[in-house]
């Protein structure tokens, strides 16, 4: 699954005030038109711009490429419980056959049998998994979820987002994206 990122759209890649993106899966991206509003209302820094200008009859400006903002936005402990933050979670593949196509959730306790809808509970299954399993009991029906659904936290999610890259990442953006992957030697 990419995300889909035209490079003609000039987007620029917002880091948080220590230089880490704000979130890798989506990548912060803002257009053009916030980052350059950003801009005038000092809120951030430009650390690398595009060729590409804008102007109006006064004024001419390089598009910015990466931003940084001036204030630390402190991320959730928690993320949100979500569909999208389950599929992220369980890296887009149903938790029963892998498959990655016609995903939704199935709660590993059915809720007929009490099951609840927490983190604990749902994972993220292709719809013939979830009709197979049905209102069963993951042991009666002979399927597992290959992980254990757990609470993610925002480290768990980024780190899944990252192996999901958008289709189109600037050079700008290499310097400040990967930063904690291992180097080659």
């Amino acid at each position: 699954m990419t995300v889909a990122v035209s490079p003609d759209a000039c987007p620029a890649l917002v880091l948080n005030a220590d230089y880490r993106p704000l979130s890798y899966y989506p990548l912060s991206l803002w257009a053009w038109q916030d980052a350059i509003k950003a801009i005038f209302l000092d809120r951030v820094n430009v650390l690398s711009r595009y060729d590409r200008t804008v102007h109006s009859p006064s004024f001419e400006m390089r598009l910015p490429s990466v931003v940084c903002l001036k204030t630390y936005v402190k991320p959730s402990r928690n993320p949100a419980f979500t569909r999208f933050n389950v599929f992220l979670r369980d890296r887009f593949s149903c938790q029963y056959c892998g498959a990655r196509d016609d995903l939704t959730f199935d709660h590993v306790i059915p809720r007929s049998r009490g099951g609840q809808t927490t983190w604990e509970n749902v994972v993220a299954a292709c719809s013939p998994c979830n009709l197979r399993k049905g209102g069963q009991m993951p042991d009666d029906c002979g399927m597992r979820p290959t992980q254990e659904p757990f609470q993610p936290s925002v480290h768990d999610l980024h780190r899944n987002g990252r192996a999901f890259p958008p289709n189109y990442l600037h050079d700008s953006w290499l310097d400040y994206l990967y930063w904690d992957s291992e180097l080659e030697p």
